[in-house]
């Protein structure tokens, strides 16, 4: 039978949806679905997630933006939402899990808008309406005198730090923080602006407990020592450094480029030529140790006799394989990379202070530390008992360097503890009274969405969130703008005291992406797919890249 229709006009095998019911309610579905999964795991007593991923690696965690990168989602409008909390993880590093509740919660709301008859360009218009008021509310809830802090004094810098950490870590927050701040600051340039995110770096190992985490400033190799140096320290007359040579390829004999053959006629021809190789080594061994070198570290393969040499001449010989820890073991110590084995210039060498083998709860790392060395990089080593303890706190570290690098470049705080939000309901609210069209329920439903966040809050602490809503809208209603939900006495309080504030950027990308995402998802009213391709399926990354 000959098709007709759109059928006659597009490929055999593909999909076509359109109409509110089949395109637009759908999308609006597989969102919702995506904003269930996140929202329960928003805020201090938020619940764990346990992701499997395609490569069977178990993720145990509250951080939406692991959740939504691991979870695969394949359906395109539940993307939106996922490269909407990319977009918030990329720029703020912390607030990933308010992007996409909050844009659930608002879909879930137009969706309601949608049954009652009204168009989605309509909501669209009231959408934008609304989220362009709360930026100017927003501005208004500012605490006076947060523009200008001080990013080098600790406990400024903690009582900002303090709710992204929470949130991941909930009562542990109180000892990370003072980490966190510390390392921070070591690392901050003279213009705070330039903060580098990848300054602060994560040592994981298992064993002990987090009481037992401390801070290095400098770097710590997971890997042992090659050879039996194992601990070298500059002397003690301070105007002299360590210095160290940083080679590339390996410290090993090279091969030639080209090939050659060589014909050898006697005994002792052959002896001569075996002897020639190990001066060879010996000389470029001993070309370093004059250029004043006393710590080789090398990128690939560290050779037999290389390191016999390296041994005569008290080098301590590291290896670092990865070329990423390499780059910041250069950044660190200020040394310029080699290619091959050869005498260093004077400029090419970095110092560091001490570099000494150390084992910590049965692993054998190398500590290179660098006190005075300028603010290059600093390590805090986590200790924790399990794996994925270790990385849930790793990612609680991460949030609070990345809210340190935001509150660098604008410092501005507004009350916590969804003080911020039912403020913003309740103005909200009024606002949409004032408009004539019908934009005005769009509006009015955009506020009602704010409450989504004292409700999950309460809801995951296991109070009852009608109360709590309520009397949060009468405190508010009366004049008291901090006033907040305390989730440790289950009760509405003023946040202002127990010092728990959130960073206006985090707040402001966090709505402006989550109100994007919900008016492209309610902009599409057709969804055409073709049939996929066959063929073998992608491959993610390159083998053998690390991590980073």
């Amino acid at each position: 039978m000959q098709p007709y229709g759109i059928q006659s006009m597009l490929k055999e095998g593909h999909k076509h949806l359109s109409g509110l019911d089949e395109a637009v309610l759908k999308n609006i579905d597989a969102c919702k679905q995506l904003s269930t999964i996140t929202r329960t795991s928003l805020g201090p007593n938020g619940m764990n997630k346990m992701v499997i991923n395609h490569l069977d690696k178990l993720f145990v965690t509250n951080d939406a933006a692991t959740i939504v990168n691991e979870l695969e989602v394949q359906h395109p409008a539940a993307k939106i939402l996922v490269l909407a909390g990319k977009a918030q993880q990329e720029e703020i590093g912390d607030g990933a899990n308010l992007t996409v509740s909050f844009a659930g919660e608002l879909l879930q709301n137009a969706e309601e808008l949608i049954r009652m008859g009204l168009h989605p360009s309509e909501i669209i218009i009231g959408y934008n309406k609304a989220i362009n008021k709360t930026i100017e509310l927003l501005d208004e809830l500012v605490e006076e005198g947060s523009e200008n802090m001080n990013v080098k004094d600790k406990n400024e810098v903690i009582s900002r730090m303090k709710s992204a950490v929470a949130s991941k870590q909930f009562g542990l927050e109180d000892v990370l923080c003072p980490l966190v701040a510390e390392a921070c600051i070591q690392v901050c340039p003279k213009n705070p602006a330039n903060f580098n995110v990848d300054n602060v770096r994560v040592a994981k190992l298992l064993g002990g407990g987090l009481l037992n985490s401390t801070i290095v400033r400098g770097m710590v190799l997971k890997s042992d020592a090659v050879g039996s140096i194992k601990r070298i320290e500059k002397a003690k007359d301070p105007s002299t450094s360590m210095q160290v040579a940083v080679f590339v390829q390996g410290v090993d004999t090279s091969a030639t480029e080209t090939k050659g053959t060589v014909l050898i006629h006697s005994a002792e021809q052959l002896e001569n030529y075996a002897k020639t190789e190990e001066a060879k080594v010996e000389e470029l061994i001993k070309s370093v140790a004059d250029s004043g070198a006393k710590v080789i570290v090398s990128g690939a393969a560290v050779g037999e006799m290389a390191l016999h040499f390296c041994e005569r001449y008290k080098l301590m010989v590291l290896k670092i394989s990865s070329k990423f820890e390499l780059r910041r073991f250069c950044r660190t110590t200020g040394a310029v990379a080699l290619l091959k084995l050869s005498q260093p210039n004077p400029d090419d060498l970095g110092h560091v202070d001490s570099v000494s083998v150390e084992e910590i709860g049965g692993v054998r790392v190398t500590v290179v530390r660098n006190e005075d060395g300028g603010n290059s990089v600093s390590t805090v080593v986590l200790r924790g008992s399990t794996d994925s303890i270790l990385d849930d706190l790793e990612r609680a570290v991460d949030d609070g360097v990345n809210t340190y690098k935001a509150m660098c470049r604008d410092s501005r705080i507004v009350p916590g503890a969804a003080a911020t939000e039912i403020e913003l309901a309740r103005k909200l609210k009024e606002f949409s009274f004032k408009e004539m069209g019908l934009d005005q329920y769009a509006i009015a439903k955009f506020a009602e969405s704010f409450e989504m966040v004292p409700k999950t809050l309460a809801e995951n602490a296991g109070l009852n969130a009608m109360e709590i809503i309520s009397s949060l809208y009468a405190e508010h209603a009366s004049g008291n703008v901090k006033v907040g939900l305390n989730l440790e006495k289950g009760a509405c309080e003023d946040i202002s005291g127990l010092s728990i504030w959130d960073l206006y950027v985090t707040k402001f990308f966090a709505l402006k992406y989550a109100a994007d995402a919900v008016c492209t998802v309610l902009r599409v009213d057709q969804i055409i797919m073709s049939k996929p391709a066959g063929g073998p399926g992608r491959r993610e990354q390159p083998a053998g890249m690390d991590e980073d």
